[in-house]
């Protein structure tokens, strides 16, 4: 039974959404096609009609995660035109990015595998980094762009940092304490 362009291209995005947040919990190699064909509610088979292998849609849909994180840092910014920076600090450097895996920091989740997946892979979070970096660099204050560009460098690297690093702690306090620090230290710059 063949299904219309429009139902085959909601299925891809289905596919992708499910791939991202399983990504995100289990890392590339902790999660097989057949569970995210399963937990996306379609047939294993299907799958080789909308990508060639996994690693396509490893990268797919980590194009995607990066694109939606970008736009998330944005509309956190323009939604606090008073204090962009101290908005994001406290919308990345949060809780809920530490303990909800599936649905948190794409770079803290996935950084560490991605040099395995070759070039392509590379250049997808180079380029979600790079325009991470961008948007902390239009509010960071400093006198030069450079300067702006270095501290939102330093700082983007600090954060996705903290998280990695309160994600690891085992003790939920602890975890806390590291973020608030992280938040404190990056809002007195």
């Amino acid at each position: 039974m063949r299904v219309s362009r429009e139902k085959f291209a909601e299925n891809r995005e289905k596919i992708l959404a499910v791939a991202g947040e399983l990504f995100r919990e289990k890392g590339f190699d902790g999660i097989g096609v057949a569970d995210i064909m399963k937990a996306a509610g379609l047939t294993h088979g299907g799958f080789y009609g909308h990508f060639e292998s996994k690693d396509e849609l490893a990268c797919e849909a980590s194009k995607a995660l990066v694109a939606r994180s970008q736009e998330r840092w944005q509309q956190v910014v323009e939604a606090a035109p008073e204090a962009p920076r101290d908005a994001l600090l406290a919308h990345y450097l949060s809780h809920r990015n530490v303990v909800e895996h599936g649905t948190g920091c794409v770079f803290a989740a996935l950084t560490q595998e991605v040099s395995r997946y070759g070039p392509e892979m590379q250049s997808t979070f180079t380029n979600g980094l790079m325009g991470m970096a961008a948007i902390l660099e239009e509010i960071t204050p400093g006198e030069t762009q450079e300067e702006r560009r270095r501290k939102a460098l330093a700082d983007l690297s600090t954060m996705v940092g903290a998280v990695i690093l309160a994600r690891a702690m085992d003790t939920p306090a602890l975890s806390e304490e590291l973020l608030a620090a992280t938040r404190q230290e990056l809002a007195s710059r």
